[in-house]
């Protein structure tokens, strides 16, 4: 390795959406502000933080028809071998941000370094593959495809695992990922939780609350719409802010109770959370920002007690745990809410282990010991 300051790569799954797993990248390319960031392809519209970063993607960005480049779950194959070819020899040290093959990368020197930020194993691979098999939609071609997803999962698996020979430090997002990676791959793994500005969302000394929110990007695995069918059934005012596909569908479930804000400035979310009774989280997340930020804002969350969930809410203290993920068991969980109180700043307290400098502190460490001889 170079006597020179090490020369740092970050290479992510995709830069195409603004979710929790970009705001980890968004991070270490504040950290590192020197290191290019390496992507299978990019929508420089999705992602407007990375305006001034150096992306540079793999050849799937010309490949893949522009109709379809941002469809991931259909380049499973080409992803890893676009990543495997990527000629990262320049670098010393290199750190993954990955949910799918972004940590296929290889190593070409003997001193390079590997450090792996795993967000989950891959979901349509392991731990949800049965609920890929069964939800998997390719149009008219669906019923064809269907039967040949074992076969390719099967062979995925097996490189999805050859991959990972080659990372020198392994990073879980959570306990659950935490657990994932010692279930799926038999290797130990250190949490950093992902970084958090909790600050922004800090909690005003007084304010009247009303009404239960949730935000997001609308899509089905999030479960909006146990949120809107429980605010439904109990008759009180819920407001989902965020936009995705899966938003047409959900505006059909509404009830008049049910307000949808669509896509807001950051202000105003700001405005919102620190004003509203409760935050609802009925999806099974590998993490849960939002649900970070909600309690940052004072807000106590509602949430699945599955996932991520169970490393931010403890119930009774920061929210209230559900076991089911059925409207019957949110609705019960949001009528003994009714009858417990919190208090904002201690809520915000409890929101300050997940903060964005904890995140740097930890990474930066990380990073220094695996160059130290």
């Amino acid at each position: 390795m170079s006597t020179n300051a090490p020369k740092i790569a970050i290479v992510h799954d995709w830069l195409t959406t603004a979710g929790g797993a970009e705001l980890v990248v968004e991070e270490l390319h504040h950290l590192f502000p020197k290191a290019p960031i390496y992507t299978s392809v990019y929508n420089p519209d999705a992602v407007p933080a990375f305006k001034n970063a150096d992306i540079r993607t793999t050849s799937l960005q010309k490949k893949l028809p522009a109709s379809l480049r941002y469809k991931h779950t259909l380049w499973p194959t080409l992803r890893a071998k676009a990543f495997r070819e990527l000629d990262l020899s320049d670098y010393d040290v290199i750190i993954s941000s990955s949910s799918a093959e972004a940590k296929a990368i290889r190593k070409t020197r003997a001193n390079q370094i590997h450090i792996a930020y795993i967000h989950t194993p891959i979901r349509y691979y392991w731990s949800h593959y049965e609920e890929f098999r069964r939800e998997f939609r390719f149009g008219a071609l669906t019923p064809f495809i269907r039967p040949f997803i074992p076969l390719l999962v099967k062979q995925m698996r097996k490189q999805d695992l050859e991959s990972i020979s080659g990372i020198d430090v392994m990073i879980a997002n959570s306990t659950v990922t935490q657990q994932r990676i010692t279930q799926y791959y038999k290797r130990s793994s250190t949490v950093i939780h992902p970084p958090v500005t909790i600050d922004r969302f800090t909690p005003p000394p007084k304010g009247e609350r009303s009404g239960y929110i949730i935000w997001g990007r609308h899509v089905p695995y999030k479960r909006f719409d146990l949120a809107i069918k429980a605010a439904n059934d109990l008759a009180i005012p819920l407001t989902i802010i965020g936009s995705g596909p899966d938003t047409p569908r959900l505006k059909t479930l509404a009830g008049p109770t049910i307000t949808f804000t669509g896509r807001i400035s950051d202000k105003e979310l700001v405005k919102r959370a620190q004003t509203a009774k409760a935050f609802l989280f009925p999806g099974e997340e590998d993490f849960g920002i939002a649900a970070v930020e909600a309690l940052a804002a004072g807000t106590p969350v509602i949430a699945y007690a599955k996932g991520g969930a169970l490393d931010i809410v403890q119930d009774g203290e920061s929210g209230v745990l559900f076991d089911q993920q059925t409207v019957d068991s949110l609705s019960q969980a949001i009528k003994r809410f009714e009858t417990l109180t919190f208090l904002p700043a201690t809520l915000h307290r409890k929101a300050k282990r997940f903060d964005r400098r904890l995140f740097a502190t930890k990474m930066t460490k990380i990073v220094k010991d695996s160059i130290t001889p």
